[in-house]
C-alpha cells in the first residue's frame, strides 16, 4: 500500500510539472521573449482590426492583387497537410495543368516557360505565406495593366517587402503575400 501512494503522489507531481508547470513555463518565456510572435504575429488595419498573420496565407482572388501559392486544403487554417502526390500521380498533373490554363489566361504577358514553380506548386502545409521575389515580380506585367500603377512602382513595392536570407546564409529570399497586398492596397487608395 505504502508503494501504491507513493508512486501516486509521484505521478500526480509529475503530471503537474510536465502537463501544465512546463506549458505556463513556456508559453510565459515566449510572451516575454517574443511577444509578437507568441500573439500569432498578427497584421492589424487602421482600426486595430486583424486582417492576418504573417505565417499563414490567405486566398487572394481578385486579379488586381499579387496571388500566393496553391492551397490543396483552401487556406482553412484549422488543418494544414498536402496530398504528397508523386510527380507521375494523374491528381497533381491536372492541378498544374490547370494551373498553368489560368496562369495563360490571367497573363498572358508572362510566358509559362518563364513561371516560377512555387506558383503552380503548393507547399507541404497549404498554408505558406510566402513566394518567391520571382514569383512576384512574374504577377507586376497582370497587375500594371488591372491597375494602371506603373512597372518600377511595383518592382520597387516587391523589393522593399522581399526578405533576404537570415544571417545571410539561413533560408532564401521571400515575399509575404498579405504584407505586400496592403503596401499594394495603399498605393492604390492614394
Amino acid at each position: 500500500m505504502k508503494l501504491l501512494t507513493s508512486s501516486l503522489r509521484t505521478s500526480l507531481l509529475f503530471m503537474l510539472l510536465c502537463g501544465l508547470g512546463y506549458n505556463l513555463a513556456v508559453t510565459g518565456i515566449a510572451q516575454i521573449v517574443f511577444p509578437e510572435q507568441a500573439e500569432g504575429s498578427l497584421i492589424q488595419d487602421e482600426k486595430g482590426n486583424v486582417i492576418g498573420s504573417r505565417l499563414i496565407g490567405q486566398l487572394f482572388s481578385e486579379p488586381e492583387f499579387f496571388h500566393s501559392r496553391i492551397s490543396s486544403i483552401d487556406y482553412q487554417a484549422d488543418g494544414s497537410g498536402s496530398p504528397n502526390y508523386a510527380p507521375s500521380h494523374p491528381a497533381l498533373l491536372e492541378r498544374i495543368t490547370k494551373s498553368l490554363e489560368e496562369w495563360k489566361i490571367n497573363n498572358p504577358e508572362v510566358p509559362v516557360s518563364g513561371l516560377p514553380i512555387d506558383l503552380i506548386t503548393n507547399s507541404a502545409s497549404g498554408l505558406d505565406p510566402d513566394i518567391s521575389p520571382e514569383a512576384a515580380r512574374a504577377q507586376i506585367p497582370r497587375i500594371c495593366h488591372l491597375t494602371g500603377i506603373e512597372q518600377q512602382h511595383l518592382e520597387r513595392l516587391v523589393q522593399e517587402q522581399t526578405s533576404h536570407r537570415t544571417f545571410g546564409f539561413l533560408g532564401e529570399p521571400a515575399v509575404n503575400v498579405l504584407q505586400l497586398n496592403i503596401e499594394l492596397q495603399r498605393l492604390l487608395t492614394r
